[in-house]
């Protein structure tokens, strides 16, 4: 293996504990409601706003692992009857498609996203955070999207990934 595969190998195992942990907390959030709701007869709001906030960021971050372990969604039934060189012209074309996707959306319109409710002061309703700073998890999610592209191209085009 060389340093950029395992940096990216290392990217991956951070990403996946990070999601971990977001997880766990997410679990003793809403087992925590469940409780307080149910033995001691109280709600707490904020619970409710922290699980929301903790499944959007398991969620993208989630598709930014996925893209980088490629075990994303696909349908390969047509993918699978093309020649080999057809396959690698095929594979390199859905990571630029994907890289364009996560730049112009997920970057660019995160950032446009996380300054306007930066710009605006807009937060949260129970837990009084900034929400730009909820919704930061776009672009970063994006721009890790966008490197995993940037190596899965390298590696169809060094031949180090069957296709």
């Amino acid at each position: 293996m060389n340093k950029t595969d395992l940096f990216f190998n290392k990217v991956s195992k951070i990403l996946e504990w990070f999601m971990i942990v977001i997880f766990a907390l997410l679990v003793l959030d809403v087992l925590f409601q469940v409780f307080s709701r149910y033995l001691l007869g109280t709600s707490f709001t904020w619970t409710e706003e922290f699980a929301r906030f903790a499944l959007i960021w398991m969620t993208i971050l989630g598709a930014a692992y996925l893209n980088g372990s490629q075990e994303h969604l696909s349908m390969d039934f047509l993918y699978q009857k093309f020649s080999k060189s057809n396959k690698i012209k095929v594979s390199i074309l859905i990571e630029v498609l994907i890289f364009l996707f996560a730049l112009i959306v997920m970057v660019i319109g995160g950032l446009n996203l996380v300054y306007t409710t930066l710009h605006l002061e807009q937060l949260s309703g129970t837990l009084r955070i900034p929400l730009g700073y909820v919704y930061a998890i776009m672009p970063f999610s994006g721009f890790l999207i966008m490197c995993f592209s940037i190596y899965h191209i390298s590696n169809i085009y060094n031949n180090k990934k069957e296709v």
